[in-house]
């Protein structure tokens, strides 16, 4: 299955991927960033409806600067002391949130829609993928309406979410390790979609549903 997986990623196909129940127990739609486009953008946002989040590799984030949004409000809180009571030190299930900041493409107008997100995701791994760090500023703009995640150091090692999960594939699979996720939500019960029924909708739109785990376990292995 992770074999298919990998494949599927490789070409540029969504795979569905549940973390563990012990951990957010939720499946997330996930895709190599370099593959997104509009349609890809409107998929997740109609299909999944969580919020739709760009995955960055560690190595990256060092040499674009980037860092977490923890890291920033521990900073500024000795000018805005609020910032230091919003620390997020009770999340249930992590000690730490991967969330960095938000980012537009300066190309873009809004940001919002299908397509100007599509190509901030896109211009993203772009970039990342010529090693262009330095145009990181050139390029984007902050506060935008792509939320960009820090993947933690040594993937897997200390943090195994859905952000690391998704970097590791990305590195396994041989693509740029710059990754969208997004939450499968639903909108009867108002929780995250049960994994019978995202395995169902893996079924129906042939696409390879994951168990994090395997991941977790293979990557590690060496």
């Amino acid at each position: 299955m992770l074999k298919k997986a990998l494949k599927a990623l490789q070409n540029g196909e969504f795979v569905l991927m549940y973390d563990d129940e012990k951990r957010e127990s939720e499946t997330d739609m996930i895709i190599g960033a370099e593959f997104v486009g509009a349609k890809e953008v409107a998929t997740m946002r109609n299909d999944a409806g969580g919020l739709i989040c760009c995955c960055i590799h560690p190595e990256y984030c060092d040499s674009l600067g980037l860092p977490f949004m923890t890291d920033i409000m521990d900073v500024a809180k000795e000018k805005y002391p609020i910032l230091g009571k919003l620390t997020p030190d009770d999340i249930p299930y992590d000690e730490r949130s991967s969330f960095s900041v938000w980012a537009n493409h300066r190309k873009t107008f809004t940001g919002i829609t299908d397509n100007d997100r599509a190509l901030t995701i896109s211009k993203m791994a772009q970039m990342c993928k010529e090693e262009r760090f330095d145009d990181f500023g050139k390029e984007f703009r902050s506060p935008g309406h792509v939320s960009l995640l820090r993947g933690a150091d040594n993937l897997l090692k200390k943090r195994q979410g859905h952000t690391e999960i998704s970097l590791a594939m990305g590195e396994m699979a041989g693509i740029t390790p710059v990754t969208v996720v997004c939450e499968m939500m639903d909108g009867n019960t108002g929780e995250a979609r049960s994994v019978a029924d995202a395995e169902d909708y893996a079924e129906e739109h042939d696409l390879i549903f994951m168990d994090g785990n395997i991941v977790i376990e293979e990557y590690l292995k060496d």
